[in-house]
């Protein structure tokens, strides 16, 4: 090596010093013929040091690797359930024994504790003539329980305000893109009844205002009210506009009133949620037919069955960032999905996307083979009837396969029911889960496999109607990934793992927050009692079983 460098150097050398002599020879001075080779020389030698220090660097980047190696990625960061389900799978084809039962699974009771009386005598709507009327108008934005969280704030704030209500618009998602009305998703009559005697709803505004916006609701100057407005922001910034210009609109309305209200307003809040929102009658119709058709299929059960919430929709997985086993397809599905519902938002200079540290702290969706791995560990025997919530399963062929195996009494809406029958509501999503909302609601076990507003409300009205207790499965996704990570594990552990979570369940299901003042985790959409106890007492007497009749 060292004497084949050294003869291409010299051969190098000898053509340089050549074409130096000549360029020497015609200028005829040798300072510039010496001041020329200097350069050439340093240029050389630079050369030379540069092809060194990178040849150095090239070599030494995978020998420190070697001595310092990137630390493993942290347990639970990959997913490994698929992998995990076809190690485990012959030892759960094997095992039949069960540890639930239906009839008797709730280990935990809550006693319900004599509370102070409702303030909801002052709650009743003041006279107001027809001159002076004042009206409230809100836009409600997002999916199906955000816009009833809109709704329920619109009566609370309504009445604070001695307003009028006019029935909340709907915005359209452009995720979901369901142009529905109040009408179609709820009961608008029972609405407007229920709450006669506290807060006045009408349908539309009046002509002679209407006249003043060109008879356009969206013509209507849009107040802008922060998140979470105090009661005593109400007063302060919006009576006074209202006053004077006598309606007042606010878009978008989501979230925009504080959790912590005055008592006899926070009835209110009961009142809409509990009683005055009721599906319209094409949802519930469809609801009994489909319910009764999945209690006729768990008649080995008494009629109860297991209501599994799954978000493995496409752009549940998109808008997640999380990463499965699709490698590159999955990838470039996900980019394109996301695109499609949110244009350059994931592709922002400042936004960061971190699929394993969002595994680890739980915010990834639950696959199909996650959960029936999960409830098969506590105990649910493989032909325990399970109704599955859900739109439709991101490559559902792949990932459905294995929860169909593990439960194969697994049913769905689109299974229950005929095309026909579904035809009223196919392609509206909120709809579609106005049906599945009910059908977990009347199951014996609730499983949530992800946080968001459809959880949050059916646990609250779960809790409202069993007498304190919400009857529902909340996994402990944290610990549940790195369990799930661990391929080395035997079904015999993972079990045990299982049911300890699902004591762990059960006793946090007849928690209720111990504040003085209510949180955005201690509201009355997620923990009805004590504050909505009142209206509890009185709706008490109604039987949930004779839903499904």
């Amino acid at each position: 090596m060292a004497l084949t460098y050294t003869t291409e150097s010299a051969a190098t050398g000898s053509r340089c010093r050549r074409r130096l002599h000549l360029h020497c020879k015609h200028r005829q001075k040798g300072v510039v013929c010496f001041f020329y080779a200097g350069i050439f020389y340093k240029r050389y030698l630079l050369f030379l040091t540069i092809l060194y220090i990178t040849g150095l660097i090239t070599c030494a980047g995978p020998l420190l690797s070697l001595l310092h190696p990137p630390p493993p990625p942290p347990p639970g960061s990959l997913y490994r359930s698929q992998e995990l389900f076809l190690k485990l799978w012959p030892e759960i084809q094997s095992d039949n024994s069960s540890t639930v039962e239906l009839d008797n699974l709730w280990r935990y009771r809550r006693k319900l504790k004599e509370q102070k009386l409702c303030q909801n005598a002052n709650a009743h709507q003041q006279p107001v003539s027809l001159r002076l009327q004042r009206y409230l108008v809100i836009e409600a934005n997002g999916g199906l329980n955000q816009q009833r969280s809109s709704i329920c704030n619109a009566v609370a704030v309504a009445g604070l305000l001695n307003a009028t209500l006019v029935i909340p618009h709907f915005d359209v998602h452009n995720v979901w893109k369901d142009p529905s009305t109040f009408a179609d998703i709820y009961d608008e009559d029972h609405f407007i009844s229920s709450l006669k005697d506290f807060v006045m709803v009408v349908r539309d505004l009046p002509d002679e205002l209407m006249e003043s916006y060109n008879f356009s609701i969206s013509a209507i100057p849009s107040m802008r009210v922060p998140a979470w407005a105090s009661a005593r922001y109400y007063m302060d910034e919006v009576y006074p506009f209202l006053q004077e210009t006598r309606v007042v609109r606010i878009s978008p309305f989501a979230n925009r009133l504080a959790t912590s209200i005055p008592p006899h307003i926070q009835f209110l809040r009961c009142l809409a949620n509990y009683k005055s929102l009721r599906f319209s009658s094409t949802i519930m119709n469809l609801a009994k037919v489909i319910g009764n058709r999945m209690t006729d299929k768990s008649s080995s059960y008494g009629g109860k069955y297991v209501a599994v919430h799954l978000r493995f929709e496409e752009d549940m997985v998109a808008f997640s960032c999380c990463v499965y086993d699709e490698g590159e397809t999955e990838k470039s599905e996900m980019d394109a999905a996301r695109k499609r519902g949110w244009g350059k938002k994931f592709t922002l200079k400042n936004r960061v996307s971190e699929p394993g540290l969002n595994r680890v702290n739980g915010k990834c969706p639950m696959t199909p083979v996650e959960a029936g791995l999960m409830l098969r560990g506590m105990g649910f025997s493989n032909n325990t009837p399970i109704y599955l919530a859900s739109g439709r399963i991101y490559k559902e062929d792949r990932y459905l396969e294995p929860l169909r195996k593990m439960f194969p009494l697994l049913e769905t809406k689109w299974s229950l029911a005929t095309a026909d029958e579904l035809a009223s509501i196919k392609g509206y999503s909120s709809r579609l889960a106005a049906v599945d909302y009910m059908l977990c609601l009347y199951s014996e076990v609730f499983v949530t496999t992800q946080g968001g507003n459809f959880p949050h409300f059916l646990m609250g009205q779960r809790r409202f109607i069993y007498n304190g207790h919400a009857k529902t499965i909340m996994p402990d996704k944290t610990k549940l990934v790195v369990l799930l990570q661990n391929t080395t594990t035997s079904w015999d552990g993972f079990k045990d793992e299982m049911e300890t979570m699902l004591a762990e369940s059960d006793r946090r299901s007849i928690m209720v927050p111990r504040v003085k003042k209510s949180t955005r985790k201690g509201s009355i959409y997620l923990n009805p009692l004590p504050e909505c106890r009142c209206l509890w007492e009185s709706q008490n007497s109604t039987s949930i079983s004779n839903f499904f009749l």
